[in-house]
């Protein structure tokens, strides 16, 4: 506020004054400050969704659209990551959306040549356009949740981001705030999300410049399909890659058996789902089954009789082609499925039931049978 003046009034000036008015001081609580000064947008997003290249490469997210109360791990060739969850379950691979949007508004202010901070402000209807989500009082309530799980899943990887590495535990969100205003009727109204994005991933879109677009069709997808995607988005650098069926499931970081990813491979691929990816399952020969080993009557500990085929060792082969395929409105988020959707669900169907029951699911190539 303006001081009042102890010397006597001034007489009235004879001409009018050309210098500007001045702005009354603002009041450290904030009271008084315009609406425009509290929130500094930084939506809405102009450019195409982006995301950070180790992001897609490393199952760092649950593929689940419910909650996933269990710690998941990551171990192979190099790289390690642990995934520890909050009281509210492990961050999913649709909680990963407010990570892309955020990267995606980073990216943009960094090509238009703008400073970046570790801060972003932005409204639910700009999220919500940009992913399709709907507009619904449950869309609302699912990003609270999003962010409280964002804010308090723990990540530990030996990834080195902006070329540092960390020890111990970090966040996606270091800090994710929802602000409201009243209406005269007492109504809440969302004004804006503000979030703080963790050192880690800052450096690494700041520093590495890593950032790969996604297709437009990308938030369509189911939760396999998505991470199918992002690995062969971020790793067909030549246009074609080949890897073992074992080694595909670890970094799509599914947790069911193999024989269930399988299945599910089987009905993705023949679906033709995965935008500008042709994927094939190509499966060898099976091998001849082992002779029956009969215990003997003297031997009362020796082995019981094996029975049936061990599976037959499986690869998957993921070619780059430009063309889009056929968007058929389908929107899994909101509670849709595209063609491929049931076939991963009835794959899913027989583990879903004990996986609740098992031990914390590690990402661990295991050998697969019938």
């Amino acid at each position: 506020m303006t001081q009042v003046p102890t010397s006597p009034p001034a007489p009235p000036p004879a001409k009018p004054s050309t210098s500007p008015a001045r702005t009354p001081a603002r009041k450290r609580d904030g009271k008084g400050v315009p609406q425009r000064d509290l929130f500094q947008l930084d939506s809405p997003l102009m450019g195409e969704i982006r995301g950070e290249r180790s992001l897609m490469a490393f199952p760092f997210f649950a593929l689940s659209k419910n909650a996933w109360m269990k710690p998941l791990s990551y171990e192979h060739a190099t790289v390690s990551i642990e995934v520890r969850p909050s009281a509210n379950g492990v961050a999913t691979i649709y909680d990963k959306e407010i990570v892309l949007y955020i990267a995606s508004l980073m990216a943009a202010k960094l090509e238009a040549g703008e400073e970046v901070a570790q801060d972003f402000v932005f409204t639910a209807h700009d999220l919500f356009s940009v992913t399709g989500s709907n507009h619904s009082a449950r869309s609302y309530q699912r990003l609270s949740e999003a962010l409280e799980r964002l804010q308090g899943t723990q990540i530990k990887t030996n990834i080195e981001a902006g070329g540092e590495g960390e020890e111990g535990f970090f966040s996606w969100l270091s800090e994710a705030r929802l602000h409201y205003s009243k209406t005269k009727t007492g109504e809440r109204r969302l004004k804006a999300v503000k979030v703080r994005l963790c050192d880690w991933l800052f450096r690494a879109i700041l520093r590495d410049r890593q950032v790969l677009n996604y297709a437009a069709t990308y938030f369509q997808l189911g939760p396999i399909e998505r991470r199918i995607y992002e690995v062969a988005r971020s790793g067909c650098e030549d246009g074609r890659m080949e890897i073992d069926l074992a080694t595909f499931r670890l970094q799509i970081g599914y947790q069911n058996p193999l024989s269930n990813f399988r299945a599910a491979m089987r009905g993705i691929a023949g679906s033709d789902a995965i935008p500008d990816y042709a994927l094939q399952l190509i499966e060898d020969e099976a091998p001849a089954p082992a002779p029956a080993l009969s215990p003997e009557a003297d031997a009362p500990d020796a082995e019981p009789a094996r029975r049936g085929r061990r599976a037959a060792p499986a690869r998957v082969v993921i070619t780059h082609r430009p063309e889009q395929i056929e968007d058929h409105g389908a929107d899994t988020h909101q509670g849709g499925s595209n063609d491929s959707s049931w076939a991963v669900e009835e794959a899913n169907a027989r583990a879903d039931s004990s996986a609740a029951n098992t031990s914390e699911p590690v990402a661990r190539e295991s050998p697969e049978s019938s």
